[in-house]
């Protein structure tokens, strides 16, 4: 048995998709008898009860988006403690450049360390790399991207070589045999509001369909206040807000098609692989990121 840390730094009370994947091998790890517990900043209660909370997350700049990252003095000092209290035999890494916990775990170098880096497209942190950074990424003894766009965009501005593994998920999570599929013709859109996750496309296009065919929108973040005024008058248009994992499953297993509309930097669909798992069919943009996990007209 492994005493295994996973790091991540994006609040894991926040739904994305790095943290369910963190969340997720952690899970499975400790399936296989492993003691895997997970660093991170938590906006709330801990998601799991292996979840070591690291304080608030900060809105930051990135990708085009604002990412709940914890890159303040105090994370680094409860991350110091975390660590050095837990006594790993192998840290992992979630993007171990990203400010705040895993930056300061690479920093503190006391275990064999892996490195997983999920983010492609333009990320604010990457542009401000210096020989400081490189150096730091030189302590990682793997590194692992989980997808070829990762890899392109890490290999671009840290060097070295990376082992692509893609991205998984916890398929019986997906098996709803209580619930069936509705029988309204139902369009299902789950993400943070940024404007590359394409929502604003999709809206424009829905609005071109027949009035038969509903919209579930589950999103929050800012700016989408704007959306929602402007298609306050369409009734076949379902604000949700941000919802639960539990409840994305349920309505994953219920629409009629989930559409991934995004515009760019998507490094690897996480969300069509769910949909998929769902057995619903998906309507996608052809990003390279997407095309890793579906194939047109499959």
């Amino acid at each position: 048995m492994l005493r295994i840390g996973l790091v991540c730094p994006y609040s894991l009370t926040i739904p994305g998709g790095v943290q369910s994947q963190v969340l997720g091998l952690a899970r499975e790890l400790r399936r296989m008898g492993h003691e895997a517990r997970v660093l991170g900043p938590c906006d709330g209660p801990p998601p799991e009860p292996f979840v070591t909370p690291l304080g608030n997350s900060l809105p930051t700049a990135a990708n085009g988006s604002t990412a709940p990252l914890a890159p303040d003095p105090s994370a680094a000092l409860r991350t110091i403690r975390a660590i050095n209290d837990e006594a790993f035999d192998i840290l992992h890494l979630h993007e171990p450049i990203a400010p705040g916990p895993t930056m300061t775990a690479l920093l503190l170098r006391l275990a064999p360390m892996i490195g997983t880096f999920h983010a492609a497209g333009d990320i604010a942190w990457y542009g401000r790399i210096n020989k400081g950074v490189n150096w730091l990424a030189n302590h990682l003894d793997v590194r692992v991207a989980v997808s070829p766009q990762a890899q392109e965009l890490a290999n671009r501005y840290l060097g070295g070589e990376y082992e692509i593994l893609f991205n998984g998920i916890e398929n019986e999570l997906y098996a709803r045999p209580n619930i069936s599929r509705s029988a309204e013709k139902i369009v299902f859109f789950c993400g943070r509001y940024e404007p590359r996750k394409g929502l604003a496309e999709l809206l424009e296009a829905f609005a071109k369909l027949s009035d038969d065919v509903k919209l579930w929108i589950a999103s929050d973040g800012d700016g989408i206040s704007l959306l929602k005024q402007k298609y306050a008058h369409d009734a076949r248009i379902s604000w949700l807000g941000r919802i639960t994992d539990e409840d994305k499953i349920d309505r994953l297993a219920q629409c009629s098609v989930f559409c991934a509309p995004s515009l760019h930097s998507e490094s690897f669909g996480i969300v069509v692989l769910e949909s998929m798992a769902s057995g619903t069919p998906v309507v996608a943009s052809s990003l390279e990121g997407y095309r890793n996990v579906g194939t047109h007209d499959v």
